[in-house]
């Protein structure tokens, strides 16, 4: 993570502009989103490992909470943000259901990963116009 000095007078966004699209809140979506799509693929087939699943969950709910957190601004960059983690939260959630009723996780894990990756993406474009 970059170290982002805000000026005096200027948001953190603002700041964030400045380096790239990097901000706080793009960090941590970037790492709710790489935790999920790093792991997902353990559970992509039964049979299920439930503790592995449960511990795997909670970190990943864990990041979604600290990017949420994080994008407590009112900015678009924020607002797309928090639509991500919104999207991601559920992507969890259908997963969750269907490991525990023992069903398949469903086709469109991919497609959906993807669609969340681009709302981040969105984001780190809006912080870079400073919106």
């Amino acid at each position: 993570m970059r170290n982002e000095a805000t000026s005096i007078g200027k948001s953190p966004t603002a700041a964030s502009a400045r380096s790239g699209g990097s901000s706080p809140c793009i960090n941590a979506a970037d790492a709710a989103s790489s935790t999920w799509g790093s792991g997902i693929a353990r559970f992509v087939n039964p049979p299920y490992d439930l503790e592995a699943w449960a511990s795997f969950k909670r970190d990943v709910d864990s990041k979604i909470s600290a990017a949420d957190a994080e994008c407590s601004c009112g900015e678009e960059s924020c607002v797309k943000v928090k639509s991500a983690m919104s999207d991601l939260r559920s992507l969890v959630s259908d997963l969750d259901n269907a490991i525990r009723s023992g069903g398949s996780p469903g086709q469109d894990i991919v497609q959906r990963q993807e669609q969340i990756d681009n709302q981040i993406d969105a984001a780190r474009e809006l912080v870079r116009a400073g919106k």
